[in-house]
């Protein structure tokens, strides 16, 4: 595959699984801050299919082609702002895949709770505590890779 073409596809995978997570997430806050339960239920369950159908597929392309750029443009794959970029990106992808399984859960709680017009359950309310927490080092490291697949520092 072509460098410029393999980079657009880099670049493209990039920014929808960071644009997706940020909106999705940004759209979980104000559903639960809304403290509609209909409104949970469906923003919940809308979340994990924007998961499941942009982030995942962005997740597995971003290494792929990573690699394959690090492979044609003859990069040490242990530079160390390379080795910083996996690190980071792992850890975001660690914090998603919890944070999937919490947002199914969150979902079902939901769901449940709309379906009988009651409150949601305290269990609820940790589980999207640990899910807002767990957002965090995935933004702040999404945040530092974009930076460092930018200035390619020395």
């Amino acid at each position: 595959m072509d460098y410029l073409v393999l980079k657009w596809l880099h670049i493209l995978s990039s920014t929808v699984l960071f644009g997706t997570g940020l909106g999705t997430a940004l759209h979980m806050l104000l559903a639960h801050r809304s403290g509609d339960v209909r409104a949970i239920a469906v923003t919940t369950r809308n979340v994990v299919r924007a998961d499941w159908f942009t982030i995942l597929p962005a997740g597995i392309i971003q290494p792929l082609s990573g690699a394959a750029l690090i492979h044609l443009a003859s990069w040490n794959p242990a530079t160390p702002w390379l080795m910083l970029s996996y690190g980071l990106f792992a850890l975001a992808g660690g914090c998603w895949i919890v944070v999937v399984f919490l947002q199914l859960r969150m979902r079902d709680l939901a769901l449940q709770a709309a379906a009988s017009a009651a409150a949601l359950p305290s269990a609820y309310h940790r589980l999207f505590a640990l899910w807002f927490a767990l957002g965090w080092p995935a933004f702040l490291g999404l945040v530092v890779v974009f930076a460092l697949m930018v200035m390619k520092p020395g």
